[in-house]
């Protein structure tokens, strides 16, 4: 396994907001007595929304003493699992799915916009410093492949000119919209149902 690039430049201190903090309580309350340092998932991942997509050194500090547990075991569990950024990707970090279904559908297309409007390397902020972009394994949602995930939302049924027209989004800061760029509600069919037509409901 590759040792995930921590950055060089760290912020001074960390603390979780007012809003970020009652959501910590409650997390915390999910666990029982004795079994709270189990939260530690759920707030390195609060701690890296409020971050701006990532998480400094100083704040794995502050989730240790809020769950009374040794630094070093935050520190493992940040540097292990791949859903944590720890150096900065922008506000908006761009996800591209390039497993097969989306490949054979050109995600490769995709990665070349975001090579083109973004940067030419992975995980490399753009010039405005407002994100980045990866390529990553499966996100779950094949029949709408092509596709990315931007932060926590999915924009599916992509191409290479939809993916440079959200990017220009990102950039311009507009608004983004997620879903299917083709109009599709969830994963139906184009033009509807072709199958299964003279079924009456029972």
């Amino acid at each position: 396994m590759s040792m995930k690039k921590i950055s060089k430049e760290q912020p001074s201190d960390f603390v979780f907001n007012k809003q970020n903090l009652e959501e910590v309580k409650k997390i915390i309350k999910n666990y029982p007595d004795g079994k709270q340092q189990s939260a530690v998932m759920p707030l390195l991942y609060l701690a890296q929304k409020q971050n701006d997509n990532w998480i400094p050194l100083v704040a794995m500090k502050y989730i240790a003493k809020l769950l009374n547990m040794p630094y070093i075991k935050v520190y493992e569990v940040a540097t292990f699992y791949s859903m944590y950024n720890l150096s900065p990707v922008g506000k908006f970090f761009i996800q591209v799915c390039t497993t097969t279904p989306c490949m054979i559908r050109g995600a490769y297309d995709i990665v070349n916009a975001c090579k083109e409007k973004i940067s030419d390397k992975e995980k490399e902020l753009s010039k405005d410093k407002t994100c980045s972009w990866m390529e990553v394994e499966c996100l779950g949602a094949c029949i709408n492949a092509p596709m990315i995930q931007i932060n926590d939302d999915y924009y599916e049924d992509l191409d290479k000119e939809k993916t440079e027209k959200i990017i220009n989004q990102i950039q311009n800061g507009e608004k983004l919209i997620p879903g299917s760029y083709r109009g599709r509600k969830n994963s139906e069919p184009e033009n509807n149902r072709k199958t299964l037509l003279n079924i009456k409901n029972a």
